[in-house]
Formats: C-alpha cells, sequence, structure tokens
C-alpha cells in the first residue's frame, strides 16, 4: 500500500493523505456498495474520503486523516486474510482507532498502526472483539483465573464470557461449564416454582442459554446439558461445592449479597476460571442490602490473578440507542448524587 502525505497550505492543522491499494478488488469491497464505508468513515471521523479507483483521497484535519489511515489500513488487512467486510466491521474498527490512545497498549496493538483485535473462535462462530474494553476482556479471560466484567446492559460482558467459555470446552482445556445468576425477583425461594429445577431457573438463565446456542450447536448443547457438562446452578444452591476443572459464571452479579458473593468466588477449585459479570447501576436487591459484587471490586481489586475489566456507554454494541440510553441515566443519576 502506497501513500502520499501533504499539508494543505490554507490551514496547518489540515491535511490530506492519498493511499493506493494493490487489489482493486479489495478496494472495491473496502469501500463497500455504493462506498457506504466510506460514508460511515466520513462521517465518524470528520473527513472527506474520495476514491478514484484503488486511489483514495483523505482530507481533514491531521489527526482525522490519520485515524481514517489507520481504520482503512486495518480493515484492508481483514480483506487481504479472507475475511468479510461489513459495516458492523467497519463502526467496529472505527472505535477502536478512536479509543485507542485512552487504552492500556494491549500486546498485538501497535500504536499508531494496524490493529489486531481479540478473537473467540468455536466450531459454530468466531466473535470479534468489537472495543478495546472487549479486546481487553477477552484477552483478561485467557491469561486470568477471576476476571470482573463491570458495566452497563449491552456491551458484551456476559456473550463473550460464554464465548470463552464455549471455546474452552471444545478445545479440552476443561470439563464443565457452569452458569449462575442469583434469581432476585424470586427471592431465591425457587421451590415455589413449578416444574423441575431447570425448568425452575431457565427464566433467569436464558440469555446464557442463548448465548450458548450462538456458539455450539443446539443438538450439542443439550447433550451436554442432559449430561451435566453444561450444568445449570443457581446461586442459592451452590454452597459447600468445590468447582474444579471448569469455567464459571456468575452473571447479573450486581444481585448478590456480600455472604452470596463470598460463598461464589470461594467455590474456585483447581484448574477453573470465574467470571463475573454485573452492572453495578442496576441493583435489585431491597433497600440498604449492599450489592456484593460492589463490595468485591472494592476488596479485590489489585490481587494477583483477578482482573477488572470495566466498560463504559461507549462500549455498548447493541443499537446505538441503547448508548445514548445508557449515558442519559448516568447523567441523571449523578446529578442527582450531587444535589
Amino acid at each position: 500500500m502506497n501513500r502520499h502525505l501533504s499539508a494543505t497550505p490554507d490551514n496547518a492543522l489540515a491535511s490530506q493523505l492519498e493511499l493506493a491499494f494493490e487489489d482493486n478488488r479489495l478496494a472495491a469491497q473496502l469501500y463497500g456498495d455504493f462506498d457506504q464505508n466510506l460514508a460511515l468513515i466520513e462521517q465518524r471521523l470528520k473527513l472527506t474520503a474520495t476514491p478514484r479507483g484503488n486511489h483514495l483521497m483523505l482530507k481533514g484535519s491531521a489527526s482525522a486523516v490519520d485515524q481514517g489511515r489507520r481504520v482503512l489500513e486495518s480493515l484492508y488487512a481483514m480483506l487481504e486474510e479472507g475475511r468479510a467486510l461489513d459495516v458492523a466491521n467497519v463502526d467496529t474498527m472505527i472505535r477502536m482507532i478512536e479509543q485507542e490512545d485512552s487504552q492500556l497498549t494491549l500486546p498485538t496493538l501497535e500504536k499508531k498502526g494496524k490493529v489486531r483485535m481479540a478473537q473467540i473462535a468455536t466450531r459454530k462462530a468466531t466473535i470479534v472483539a468489537r472495543t478495546p474494553a472487549q479486546d481487553a476482556y477477552m484477552r483478561a479471560m485467557e491469561r486470568s483465573e477471576l476476571v470482573f466484567g463491570i458495566g452497563p446492559a449491552g456491551t458484551g460482558k456476559t456473550y463473550l464470557a460464554v464465548a470463552h467459555a464455549a471455546t474452552l470446552l471444545e478445545r479440552g482445556d476443561i470439563n464443565r461449564i457452569i452458569l449462575s445468576r442469583p434469581a432476585v425477583e424470586a427471592g431465591e425461594r425457587l421451590g415455589f416454582l413449578p416444574g423441575d429445577m431447570k425448568e425452575k431457573v431457565d427464566p433467569y438463565l436464558r440469555p446464557l442459554y442463548d448465548a450458548l446456542y450462538d456458539m455450539m450447536r443446539p443438538e450439542h448443547v443439550e447433550r451436554c446439558i442432559t449430561s451435566g457438562v453444561i450444568e445449570v446452578a443457581p446461586l442459592a444452591f451452590m454452597r459447600g461445592r468445590t468447582l474444579a476443572n471448569a469455567v464459571v459464571i456468575l452473571d447479573e452479579a450486581q444481585n448478590t449479597t456480600s455472604m452470596q458473593m463470598k460463598m461464589f468466588l470461594t467455590r474456585l477449585g483447581e484448574n477453573s476460571k470465574m467470571i463475573v459479570t454485573g452492572d453495578p447501576s442496576q441493583v435489585d436487591l431491597p433497600r440498604g442490602e449492599k450489592s456484593g459484587l460492589v463490595e468485591a471490586v472494592g476488596l479485590l481489586e489489585g490481587i494477583e490473578g483477578v482482573h477488572m475489566s470495566r466498560f463504559n456507554d461507549k462500549d455498548v454494541v447493541r443499537h446505538a440507542l441503547v448508548g445514548r440510553i445508557v449515558r442519559a441515566y448516568d447523567a441523571a443519576s449523578a446529578n442527582k448524587q450531587q444535589q
């Protein structure tokens, strides 16, 4: 790929950069149908991108042009590797580049260069990080025994945790996946609900099941549940157990009490990992009851083997409106605390 960079004479802060892509076919895929990918880059980075065949001229502020160059080079590298490119990939790459300077430098993140995003590969799907926070979270799950994923809804905390567990199971690194979630709405008195244990807790664990079906074939998921390889373990029924050779996921952890969280964390056995996810801003515990997640984060920060991955509204990967909703609620909460 060739580059030519020059400053416009009328504005020292503005610049233009010409990129030349060697493969015309890949260049067309990079631009997108009706240049939709370029349009998104222009809108988000506040620059202009003018294509002429396999040549592309970028114009804008020096920082915007540099960001645009890195986005395009990273996307082109994806195409060279034979990976498909869509608007979601473009949006992800823009997010990664925009937030790069504010994140810790990661092992495969070259400063001011091409971005290599973390991936989780299962037989059914390959999940690629869509924000720097997701990238750091995915890498942390590989190297840490206990990982906390903390932040608002829609940031992929639970989904990525289940994906990581599924790939470890498929690789044979673990023997079991254990899913747990506090059933606050039922007051943990699950015995009053109809059906067997699985039927009692299914409504509370539905998001975890949905993620599993995305990663594994449905018939394989059902066989694993039947054989106990994938286990539904309501938090209230985990006391006294030692969980070895497993990935144990505790979802909606903001709704655990201090005693429940301590009990859960002390179940960790040999060759196991724990992933705890939750949003401290959505605690459904009775008034005056302290969240076990909030307490654990304060107590365990900095302890060897424990990693805290924090997400914010910029990491929301659902509909763009979700991020704006999260920001509105956060702002209202901040104003209320100041009053």
